[in-house]
């Protein structure tokens, strides 16, 4: 979906393919007919926004082979769907039947971080539609905390150096301005968006941004105005807003609420769970089961990484953080000028949400789109494609 903000601008609605298991060429296409014209369809759009995951094996195979990527491109284009974003964070295996911190490596101290990065940018340059000139990764935000060494983290510098330089050629050769966004997650060397911008200090602001998650933000207990206030200030672009919300527990020492909390302690994702503590600090726990465990004393309420539909608050006694996410949509698209042009759904949880069943994804996707673009809409931005 296309909406014009009042400055003029394109802003790119879409939602992310890490939802579905698919990690070959042929399992992506697919998915385009079982999953994403379905929704297109459903939600009465003509145009249909895409955020690709694709993963390391087949990023390179595309990038090594631009017929492979025009072929991938008209299939996107006959079902009504385009792509102006990719998804750089899961490097493969996101639905093995545990994934936890596998997520994060290779990390970014890693030749083959980079190497991803440059091929998903190589990929995504051929994938731009004619009319649209920049595109969008996400990546992780370095590495997960407790491995991270100061040798990695000048080698991770060395590296976002080389991507900012790769992404300058890239345009010289496309045509097509491609940038990175470090995306912040709580226990990763980047927790929060100040940590973020820490770590890009040096680097070409031109090529490397932000990639927001308004559900990271809200278990960081960060304040969406104060965040996007300092990306401004530091000159560092919100490359990508990823719409998401975490689950909260308003008052988890009860009984009713630990009870309810344990059905999404479930094991293929890290469920990090945050709670307020003395003199602002917040306290955490490196997964829901540790936070039930005791990890947390449970006196303030409990955030959890766990994205939840948007559309839908979670089943009482829990609660959800969608004020968190309209907030930071207020603050990048409510003004006079567009603070970004690409937001992507990212629910990819859908399949261990406690009794999700397979059949209602198409019709869960929709719903979250069409929650979308009421908001949106109530933002005083145009939609371009009903």
């Amino acid at each position: 979906m296309r909406f014009r903000h009042k400055d003029g601008s394109t802003v790119h609605v879409s939602y992310c393919t890490n939802v579905h298991p698919a990690e070959t060429i042929e399992g992506i296409t697919a998915q385009l007919d079982a999953y994403a014209e379905p929704v297109r369809v459903r939600l009465g759009s003509k145009r249909l926004g895409l955020g690709l995951w694709l993963p390391a094996e087949t990023a390179a195979t595309l990038a090594a082979d631009e017929g492979a990527v025009a072929r991938l491109r008209r299939e996107l284009s006959a079902r009504g769907l385009e792509t102006v974003t990719l998804n750089g964070f899961p490097y493969h295996g996101f639905h093995a039947p545990v994934v936890k911190r596998a997520v994060y490596y290779p990390d970014w101290s890693e030749p083959a971080r980079l190497e991803y990065t440059l091929h998903l940018a190589r990929v995504l340059a051929g994938l731009l539609p004619d009319d649209v000139t920049h595109g969008s990764v996400s990546t992780l935000p370095l590495a997960w905390r407790t491995v991270w060494t100061s040798a990695q983290r000048r080698t991770a510098a060395r590296q976002l150096t080389a991507l900012a330089e790769g992404l300058k050629q890239l345009a010289a050769d496309t045509g097509k301005i491609v940038r990175v966004g470090i995306e912040p997650e709580p226990g990763c060397v980047a927790e929060t968006v100040e940590q973020a911008v820490e770590i890009l200090t040096g680097t070409d602001p031109e090529w490397l941004g932000v990639c927001l998650d308004a559900c990271h933000l809200a278990v960081a207990h960060e304040d969406p105005d104060s965040a996007l206030a300092l990306l401004r200030s530091s000159g560092r672009a919100v490359v990508k807003l990823q719409a998401s919300t975490a689950l909260e527990a308003p008052e988890p020492a009860l009984a009713g609420q630990r009870a309810a909390l344990e059905a999404f302690a479930e094991p293929r994702f890290l469920h990090q769970t945050r709670e307020r503590g003395p003199g602002g600090t917040v306290l955490a726990s490196d997964d829901l089961g540790g936070a039930l465990a005791g990890e947390l004393p449970g006196v303030e309420p409990w955030r959890v990484h766990y994205h939840v539909p948007l559309h839908e608050e979670p089943e009482a006694p829990l609660a959800g953080t969608r004020e968190v996410l309209r907030a930071t949509l207020r603050g990048l698209l409510g003004g006079e000028r567009a603070g970004t042009g690409h937001v992507e759904v990212e629910t990819y949880t859908w399949s261990v949400l406690p009794g999700a069943r397979e059949d209602s994804l198409v019709e869960g996707l929709a719903a979250e789109l069409d929650w979308m673009r009421g908001e949106l809409l109530a933002l005083g931005l145009e939609e371009e494609d009903s």
